[in-house]
This record gives structure tokens, sequence and C-alpha cells, in this order.
């Protein structure tokens, strides 16, 4: 049966949140990074009650197959997190640098977000910069302006930085999956 995306809400600060299902690794752990940003609306407002989701590669750029991808048990990693944002709009994750999932494709995060008025989920990508970014067939395939905004912004930390902008100038570029509504 079908049914429609989000009917009323957003739930997300009291029905979706699991024990540090924001860290895929722990701040301690060799290799930790942060991929944090803001979310905000068309107006370059953030958004207080957005959601967001990835799933990742490890370094090595193997995409995990762990059963129960929420598990933190220390010992596995499995390539997926969640984070609700605060009330500016922030969210962060604590994770590995993945790896290149094809021969000759660049680094990235699948991102899916959920926000108020949104019926349903927005999928996109945040690219880990580097020169393996102009050999990537996809961004290659993406006008300038739709590609960079699919690009993180590394921090002296080596931190990643990627904000998404739900619509409005500099609008993140979102993709289409067949099937995935």
């Amino acid at each position: 049966m079908t049914t429609p995306g989000q009917t009323i809400g957003p739930f997300y600060s009291y029905a979706l949140p699991f024990q540090r299902d924001h860290e895929l690794v722990t701040a301690a752990h060799p290799g930790a990074i942060r991929l944090h940003g803001t979310v905000f609306d068309g107006a370059g407002v953030p958004v207080p009650d957005a959601l967001l989701e990835i799933r990742q590669a490890g370094p090595d750029g193997v995409v995990p197959t762990v059963d129960g991808s929420i598990r933190r048990d220390g010992t596995r990693f499995t390539g997926w997190g969640r984070a609700g944002v605060d009330p500016g709009g922030h969210y962060a994750f604590t994770t590995l640098e993945p790896g290149p999932v094809t021969p000759g494709g660049a680094p990235f995060f699948a991102v899916v977000v959920f926000a108020r008025g949104l019926l349903d989920r927005l999928f996109t990508r945040a690219y880990v910069p580097g020169p393996w970014l102009a050999g990537d067939p996809f961004l290659a395939s993406l006008d300038p302006d739709e590609r960079s905004t699919l690009v993180a912004d590394r921090e002296e930390s080596g931190d990643l930085r990627f904000d998404v902008r739900l619509q409005g100038p500099g609008q993140t570029t979102f993709l289409d999956f067949e099937g995935a509504s």
C-alpha cells in the first residue's frame, strides 16, 4: 500500500534518534573526521528541524554490508549514520573519509535530507575535495554551478564542511533515483 512520505510533523526530534547515530566512529578513532554543515531554506535561514542520513564507503572504497547499520559497538564500521540538526540548523557526523567506489571516481558521501515542507526525502552527494574531482564521470556531466554545490570544503583541521541549501541561490544539486520515492 502506498502512503505519503510525511502526513504530519516532522517527528525527527523524538521519533528517530538512536544513541550515537551520528558517530560512525568515535572521535578518538584513527583517521576520524567530522562531516558537518548547516541546512538552509530558500531565504538562507537555517532550518531547525531537518534530519540527514549518510551512507558511505570506507577508506578502502568498499561500501560495508553490515547487519544492523545503526549498531555502534566500536568494532565495525557500518558506513551509515543519521544526524538531526540543532536549533541553528547545524548537523555533524564523526566518520572516516571515504575512498572512491569506482576506478577514476571521486570519493563521496551519499546524503539524504528530510525536512519540514518536504513530502519526500531529497538525495544528494557530498564529494571529498581533491584532484580526483576532475576525473569523476558523474561530476563531469554536470555544469560547473551544479558541480560546485556537491563538493565539501576542507577545513584546516581536516574536517569537511558541506552546507545544504534546499532552494534559492546556490541550491544544492539534488539527485533523482528512479523508484526511490
